[in-house]
């Protein structure tokens, strides 16, 4: 009789354990299943985003508004923007948001669609094709939206080029997956999602120099601003300053011209890497702006707070990607 009661408390806790088993361990992964046959999770799904904001700071060390250079004359020709030149020419911002440009990364052929917002904003120039652009009144929010893109790491790389030198290329140097978008003219290929606006938003950080010439540098906001670096190019000679993180204010001292700007460029592709890019993204983003950031003057390079790029450019992707990275490097000029 007790063997009997001890043969059976054991099959019952076996049964119970395997149930235990089968809620933390199995069930979970049945969900997850069924969730990605919905289309509302993928796992194997990502988007890697990098993308530039250039401002001028006034003598209190804000940024300014200013009339950004239009036309856009570093972009390919088939790259889509608003067709008056008069309407760029018009739009006074704090921000120039250049090149952002968004990757996809899947082992198979996915469709998604794409929101983004620009706070205080307009989208100017776009490319592939979207579905839809609102302009915005730089008081509330422009947006732009593709509401098909086609991923797959089998589309033939037969992406538009144009005779002449253009930044826009470098862009491409990268392993992530091909995307298509249908237009009323047919398909287009690239290997991103790109684009490009002003807005009037506020930077998150200020930057005033002294009368010894000594940068003054504040954190606008409540998040760390993760890296900072003074720029300075006078003729072949530059040289940089770092300062690191910076969480509410600092001073820099004027660089000693005796740097490289190769030096400076291997620091930043790995602050970049630092900050969740791929090593191929971050040598395409340094790539794409060397001869804008390192031009003659000073200014200061700084990575944009990820909760600052939330808030200003505001994305919405579905289905939801396992990882978004977004890596945002400002320029403030003086």
């Amino acid at each position: 009789m007790i063997a009997r009661m001890k043969q059976l408390f054991w099959r019952t806790n076996a049964g119970y354990r395997w149930f235990h088993l089968f809620v933390l361990g199995l069930a979970p992964l049945c969900i997850a299943g069924w969730l990605m046959a919905q289309g509302q999770v993928s796992w194997d799904f990502t988007v890697h985003e990098w993308g530039t904001f250039t401002s001028f700071a006034g003598k209190d060390g804000e940024a300014v508004q200013w009339v950004p250079l239009a036309p856009s004359a570093d972009l390919p020709g088939f790259v889509e923007h608003f067709s008056t030149t008069d309407f760029k020419l018009g739009l006074r911002g704090t921000i120039r948001m250049e090149t952002p440009v968004m990757y996809f990364y899947s082992p198979h052929e996915a469709t998604v669609s794409v929101r983004v917002a620009f706070t205080k904003g307009v989208i100017t120039e776009w490319y592939p094709h979207a579905d839809r652009v609102e302009m915005g009144q730089m008081r509330s929010s422009g947006t732009i939206a593709w509401n098909d893109v086609t991923i797959s790491p089998n589309l033939d790389r037969d992406f538009p080029h144009e005779d002449g030198e253009s930044r826009y290329y470098a862009a491409r140097q990268t392993a992530s997956s091909p995307v298509f978008v249908k237009t009323p003219e047919g398909g287009q290929q690239e290997k991103f999602l790109f684009y490009r606006g002003v807005s009037a938003s506020q930077l998150p950080l200020s930057a005033k120099l002294d009368s010894e010439d000594k940068l003054f540098i504040k954190n606008l906001g409540q998040e760390e601003i993760p890296a900072v670096i003074l720029f300075e190019r006078r003729g072949e000679a530059v040289g940089y300053r770092s300062a690191g993180a910076l969480a509410d204010e600092t001073v820099l001292d004027p660089p000693e011209l005796t740097g490289r700007v190769d030096t400076l460029c291997a620091e930043l592709e790995s602050v970049l890497v630092e900050r969740g890019l791929y090593p191929d993204e971050a040598a395409a983003m340094v790539a794409t702006w060397r001869d804008s950031w390192f031009e003659e003057g000073n200014r200061l390079i700084y990575i944009v707070p990820s909760g600052f790029i939330a808030n200003i450019l505001p994305l919405a992707i579905d289905p939801p990607p396992a990882q978004i990275v977004r890596v945002f490097v400002g320029r403030l000029r003086s």
